[in-house]
């Protein structure tokens, strides 16, 4: 990958949050940062923020679900930066709910944002990474290696993303592109908030799963409020992403936190699922 001031990166999913923060870093280190959304209306926190940090930015409309939208993006900005070296897929959609409670087209809405999104992104910038010998980076979770209550359906994109993205990385070396995985723990951003959810009317409508997801409600909160577990801050996980964007050699997995890793390596580690299970059990009252 080039390592000059002329490097290119496109980012997904920068209105705000973990993208937004991201473009802004890329952009203060030097790239050309075409940071991308759905909906450039919304763009005023992006624009506020690159003008407090002194940065210019290509900002462009990218819906990841709309190949057309993603195919003349991505094409147009190789075409007029003349070279694309990395792109960050961080859009995504929190979704809170369980089997029965859902529809399946929650569930399929869910897993087209947060894996085929990331899929149709990457299938159109390989040709311009190959020749850039760029970088395919993806934020995923702690919850692509751990499945997490009432997030069956955003745990099962992530977890896609994760063996995608695992599977597609010795092949894509081969041709020169490296691939990687970001993994936060808790953010504070408008993530969750963007999901839309009302946490006492889904109780009121949870029927027999009500107990459990008071209980999971309640864990949640709790672990916010307190002084361990708090989150992390967008910028804190925008620095790591620069820090492997940056790094000589691309790690696959990578994750922001302390208490990420910990999360992440209690998963790998745990053979029959026994762990992992006997913790998120006692998210939801066992």
């Amino acid at each position: 990958m080039s390592t000059g001031t002329n490097r290119c990166v496109l980012i997904t999913g920068t209105s705000s949050g973990i993208g937004l923060a991201t473009a802004v870093a890329c952009a203060r280190a030097g790239w050309t940062t075409v940071a991308t959304m759905r909906d450039t209306t919304r763009a005023v926190a992006l624009n506020t923020a690159a003008e407090t940090a002194g940065v210019s930015l290509d900002i462009r409309v990218l819906d990841v679900t709309d190949d057309q939208s993603v195919r003349e993006c991505i094409d147009s900005v190789a075409a007029e930066h003349g070279r694309l070296d990395a792109v960050v897929n961080n859009a995504g959609a929190a979704h809170l709910g369980t089997l029965e409670n859902d529809s399946l087209a929650d569930i399929r809405a869910s897993v087209e944002v947060n894996f085929f999104g990331v899929v149709q992104v990457s299938h159109a910038a390989m040709p311009h990474l190959r020749a850039s010998s760029g970088r395919l980076l993806t934020i995923s979770s702690v919850g692509g290696s751990i499945g997490q209550p009432f997030n069956e359906a955003y745990c099962a994109a992530k977890f896609a993303v994760e063996g995608f993205m695992q599977s597609l990385a010795p092949v894509a070396r081969t041709v020169g592109v490296q691939v990687g995985v970001i993994e936060p723990a808790a953010v504070t951003s408008e993530f969750v908030a963007n999901a839309h959810v009302d946490v006492a009317a889904m109780v009121a409508q949870a029927g027999p799963y009500a107990p459990a997801l008071t209980a999971y409600a309640q864990r949640t909160m709790a672990r916010y409020e307190a002084d361990t577990g708090k989150p992390q801050t967008s910028d804190e996980v925008a620095a790591v992403v620069m820090q492997v964007l940056t790094a000589p050699e691309m790690p696959f997995r990578t994750q922001t936190s302390n208490e990420a890793r910990d999360f992440v390596g209690q998963s790998l580690s745990d053979l029959d699922g026994s762990a992992v299970l006997g913790e998120t059990r006692s998210w939801v009252g066992q």
